[in-house]
C-alpha cells in the first residue's frame, strides 16, 4: 500500500461534507435524555454526602415522605442490584453503612416533580460520624496510612482501559504493595543502570497532573421505563450501548433480551459516559415500576461523575553523546478515588512507546484515596505521562545543545521497531508529522519572536483501540441505501460512515441513509470510545456495502445478460462498461427483488470486522506564547497540530476533531483542575469555580493533515479524536520554558505557578 491517498481517486470519501446531525444540533430541535418525558415518569434527585469518609448512623426519611409530590424515597438496602465479591461503583450506587467520597449519593427521592423530590431532598436527614479522610496520594502511600476500602478494591476497572487494546503483563515487584494500591503494572527491557552509565546528560524531574472532569455540555442522562413482561428500556446518554445493556441485566438478575438500550443523541462525553447511572436508574424504575428519570445537577456531575484522574510521574532518562537515548526509569503514580478504573498500562506504553531506548524500567502503581471514582477522559493515561516526558525530552535536547525537533527526530519511533509488547510498530505517520511541522514559518522564524514569547514543541500518541463490530446495508424500494449500524454517535461519525457506504455503492450521500439502532435490533457494535469507532465499525461498513453492491451487480447481470465483472454502479444505476445506454436503476433493481412474485432476492448487505492490528495514531504540536513576567499570565497567541490521520474519510469533521482536542489539551495546560480540601471536599465543584477557558481564550489553531494509511482501516483511515489532546500540556510548558527560560513541572500553568517559577528561577535536573 502506497504512503499517500489521492482523495481525486474517491466521489466522496476525502471530500468535506456536512454532518448529518448538524441541522437538529443547531436549530433546537434535537433531543436529548434529559428532554425526554414518559406518562407516569417519575423525577429522581440525589441525597449526596458532606463528608468524604464517615459512617452512616441512620437515615431519616419519615419526614421526606410527607411533602406534597415524593412518591418514594430509596435507601441502599430497597435497591435489587445483584452485589459482586468485589465493590463496584455500578454495583453499589448509594452509600450503605460507610460514606467513602464527597459527593457520594446515600439516598434518592422519587416526585411527580422535579420540585416536589427537590422539596423531598432537603427533608432527608442523615446522621453521620465523620472518619478520618486519605485525601492525597502522598498519604495514602504512607506506611501507617489507614485502608480507604473496608473491602476489597483491587483490579482495573474497564473504562479507561477499555479506550486501548494494549497487551500489559505485571512482574513480581519483589516486595509487598502498599494497601492502598489497587493496580500494578510493570514494563522492564534491558538494563536501566548501565544505560545510564553511558549517558552524556541525565534529566531527572517529578512532573503533576491534576485531576480534570470532562466537561461535557449535556450531564449524566437517563431514564429507564419498566415494559412489559418484565423488560425495561433505557434511554440513556452512553458511549456504550451493548456494554450498558450486560451491565443492567447483570445487577438486576435479567435476561439480556429483557434489556433494551436506546442511545439518545449525545451531548459531549469524551471517555466519561460509557456506563455509571444506568443500573441504578434501572433499579429505581425496577423498585417504582414507573418511569423515572435521573439527570445529574452540575454539581453532582463534578462531585459524583467519573472524572480523569491526576497523576505523578517520577521520571529519569539519559542520552548518548551521539544523541541516541541510553536509558529511561520512571515511576507512575495514578489517583483513582474511592474505586479502581484507570490506565496504568496505557501509561507504560506511552513512556516507552514515542522514542526508541533500549533500557527501560517503568513501574506504575493506582492509589485509592477518598475521592470519587475515575474513569476515562480522551486518550486516559496519554495526557498525564506524554506532559512529563515532553518535558524531559524537551530539557534533554537543549542539555545536549540540540535543536528540539531533530532531536526528536534522531530517536521517534518507526515502522519496525519493537513495541512494549513486544510487536513490531506497524507503518506510522510520526516523523512525517515532524518533519513537516520543522517546515513550519513560525518553526523557522522561532528565533526572531518578540521578548516575553516563546515557540514551543511536542509529540503525542495513541496506541488505538480494537473491538468487533458488524453492519448491515439494504436497498430500500425508492432505490436508496440504509445502512444499520449500533454506534453511539458521539462526533459525527454517522456522517463518515455514509461517506464510505456511498462511496462503494457510487452514490450521493443523500442517497445514503445510517440508522443507529437500540440493541434489541442493531448489529453489534462496540463502545465509542479511544479513537476505534470509523476504524472499527467503519471497516464493517465498508464490507456491508462491498457486499450488497455484488448482490445488486449479480441481480443486474441476469436483467442486463450481462457477466458481473462487466458492470459499473454509478449515481443509482448499473450500467455495461462502455454501453451507458443498457442500464438498470436501483429502484428498478429494488422492484425485482420485494415485490410479489419477485424471483430475485432482496439486498441485504452484511459485514463484520474484527480487526486485530492497532493503527497508533501520532501528533505534533506547535505553541507560541506569551508570558507577562510580572503577573506569570500565559497567553497562546497560534497553535498548530500536525496529524498522522490515515485517510481523512471527511475532512471538515477531521478538523474539528483536532481542533476540539488541541482546545481541551489546552485546558490541561493552563485552566482545569479539581482542588480538593484536606478533608476530602471539592472546593470548586461548579463551574462558577471551576476554571474552562472561553471562546476568547482559544487561539488561532492551524491543522495539518498527513495521511499514512493503516492497511485495516476503511480506506486507510485511523481513529483521529485521541491523539490531538495529548501534546497540549507539554507543548505549552516549552513554550514557556523558551520564553522565560523557567520549567513548569506541574499543569495547570495558572499564573501564580508560572510567577512563583519565574521568581524562583525554577530549572530542570540535569547531570552530565
Amino acid at each position: 500500500m502506497t504512503d499517500t491517498i489521492n482523495s481525486d481517486l474517491f466521489k466522496v470519501v476525502g471530500h468535506d461534507a456536512l454532518r448529518k446531525d448538524g441541522e437538529g444540533k443547531l436549530t433546537g430541535e434535537t433531543r436529548f435524555a434529559g428532554d425526554l418525558v414518559l406518562p407516569g415518569m417519575l423525577h429522581a434527585r440525589l441525597v449526596t454526602s458532606r463528608y468524604a469518609h464517615a459512617r452512616i448512623n441512620s437515615i431519616d426519611i419519615s419526614e421526606a415522605l410527607k411533602v406534597p409530590g415524593v412518591f418514594k424515597v430509596i435507601i441502599a438496602a430497597d435497591l435489587p442490584i445483584v452485589q459482586e465479591s468485589s465493590e463496584s461503583r455500578r454495583r453499589n450506587p448509594l452509600a450503605k453503612d460507610e460514606v467513602i467520597f464527597y459527593g457520594q449519593p446515600i439516598a434518592v427521592v422519587l416526585g411527580e416533580t422535579e420540585a416536589a423530590a427537590l422539596d423531598g431532598v432537603d427533608q432527608v436527614f442523615v446522621d453521620y460520624d465523620p472518619l478520618p479522610v486519605v485525601s492525597s496520594m502522598e498519604e495514602a502511600l504512607k506506611p501507617n496510612a489507614m485502608n480507604v476500602r473496608s473491602r476489597e478494591a483491587h483490579g482495573a476497572d474497564a473504562d479507561a482501559q477499555m479506550h486501548a487494546t494494549v497487551e500489559t503483563k505485571d512482574q513480581d515487584v519483589g516486595f509487598k504493595l502498599p494497601h492502598n494500591v489497587s493496580n500494578h503494572i510493570h514494563f522492564k527491557r534491558g538494563d536501566v543502570e548501565s544505560g545510564f552509565s553511558e549517558a552524556a546528560a541525565i534529566v531527572e524531574n517529578t512532573y503533576t497532573v491534576p485531576m480534570i472532569h470532562q466537561s461535557y455540555i449535556e450531564p449524566q442522562s437517563c431514564l429507564a421505563e419498566p415494559t412489559t413482561g418484565g423488560g425495561i428500556t433505557l434511554y440513556t446518554s452512553t458511549q456504550a450501548a451493548f456494554i450498558a445493556r450486560q451491565e443492567v441485566a447483570a445487577a438486576l438478575n435479567m435476561p439480556l433480551n429483557k434489556v433494551k438500550i436506546v442511545v439518545t443523541t449525545i451531548g459531549g462525553a469524551f471517555g466519561g459516559k460509557f456506563v455509571l447511572i444506568e443500573p441504578f436508574t434501572a433499579a429505581l424504575a425496577k423498585v417504582a415500576r414507573r418511569p423515572v428519570r435521573l439527570v445529574f445537577y452540575r454539581m453532582e456531575d463534578l462531585t459524583a461523575g467519573n472524572p480523569s484522574f491526576n497523576g505523578k510521574i517520577e521520571l529519569k532518562i539519559g542520552a548518548r553523546a551521539n544523541g541516541t537515548l541510553s536509558a529511561l526509569k520512571a515511576k507512575v503514580y495514578f489517583e483513582t478515588g474511592a474505586y479502581p478504573g484507570t490506565a496504568l498500562g496505557i501509561a507504560g506504553i506511552v513512556l516507552a512507546g514515542y522514542y526508541r531506548v533500549d533500557n527501560f524500567d517503568i513501574e506504575c502503581f493506582e492509589v485509592l484515596t477518598h475521592k470519587t471514582g475515575v474513569g476515562a477522559y480522551r486518550a486516559p493515561g496519554s495526557p498525564q505521562t506524554t506532559f512529563a516526558l515532553e518535558s524531559a525530552i524537551d530539557a534533554l535536547a537543549r542539555a545536549m545543545n540540540r535543536d528540539l525537533l531533530e532531536f526528536r527526530l534522531q530517536n521517534c519511533i518507526i515502522e519496525g521497531d519493537i513495541m512494549v509488547n513486544g510487536k513490531p510498530m506497524p507503518r506510522i505517520g510520526l516523523k512525517e508529522c515532524m518533519e513537516q511541522l520543522s517546515k513550519h514559518p513560525l518553526w523557522l522564524n522561532r528565533d526572531k519572536v518578540a521578548p516575553g514569547e516563546g515557540i514551543g514543541v511536542a509529540i503525542g500518541g495513541w496506541p488505538g483501540g480494537l473491538e468487533p463490530a458488524s453492519s448491515t446495508c439494504r436497498l430500500d424500494h425508492d432505490g436508496n441505501i440504509t445502512v444499520t449500524t449500533g454506534v453511539a454517535d458521539i462526533s459525527g461519525v454517522t456522517t463518515s460512515l455514509g461517506l464510505i457506504a456511498a462511496e462503494v455503492l457510487g452514490l450521493q450521500t443523500e442517497h445514503v441513509t445510517v440508522e443507529n439502532v437500540d440493541t434489541s435490533s442493531a448489529p453489534y457494535a462496540g463502545a465509542s470510545g479511544g479513537s476505534k469507532t470509523l476504524y472499527t465499525v467503519g471497516a464493517a461498513v465498508l464490507k456491508a456495502a462491498q457486499d450488497a453492491k455484488e448482490q445488486i451487480l449479480n441481480i443486474a447481470s441476469s436483467l442486463l445478460e450481462a457477466n458481473p465483472q462487466d458492470l459499473e454502479l454509478q449515481d443509482g444505476k448499473v450500467s455495461v462498461k462502455g454501453v451507458t445506454s443498457k442500464s438498470v436503476t436501483l429502484k428498478e433493481i429494488a422492484a425485482k427483488s420485494m415485490s410479489f412474485g419477485g424471483r430475485f432476492e432482496p439486498v441485504f448487505g452484511r459485514g463484520n470486522s474484527a480487526i486485530v492490528r492497532n493503527a497508533p495514531g501520532f501528533t505534533a504540536h506547535l505553541a507560541r506564547v506569551r508570558v507577562d513576567s510580572e503577573t506569570g499570565e500565559v497567553e497562546v497567541l497560534d497553535y498548530v497540530a500536525v496529524q498522522d490521520v490515515g485517510k481523512a474519510i471527511n475532512p471538515a469533521e477531521v478538523h474539528g476533531q483536532i481542533h476540539g482536542g488541541v482546545t481541551q489539551g489546552l485546558g490541561w495546560a493552563l485552566y482545569e483542575q479539581m482542588v480538593y480540601d484536606e478533608e476530602g471536599t471539592l472546593i470548586n465543584g461548579s463551574l462558577m469555580d471551576y476554571a474552562l477557558q472561553s471562546a476568547p481564550q482559544v487561539p488561532n489553531i492551524e491543522v495539518q493533515l498527513i495521511e499514512i494509511p493503516s492497511p485495516d482501516g476503511p480506506f486507510g483511515a485511523k481513529g483521529v479524536g485521541e491523539p490531538p489532546i495529548v501534546p497540549g500540556g507539554a507543548t505549552i510548558c516549552n513554550a514557556i520554558y523558551a520564553a522565560t527560560g523557567v520549567r513548569i513541572n506541574e499543569i495547570p500553568a495558572v499564573p501564580e505557578r508560572v510567577r512563583a517559577a519565574i521568581i524562583s528561577g525554577a530549572q530542570d535536573k540535569i547531570t552530565h
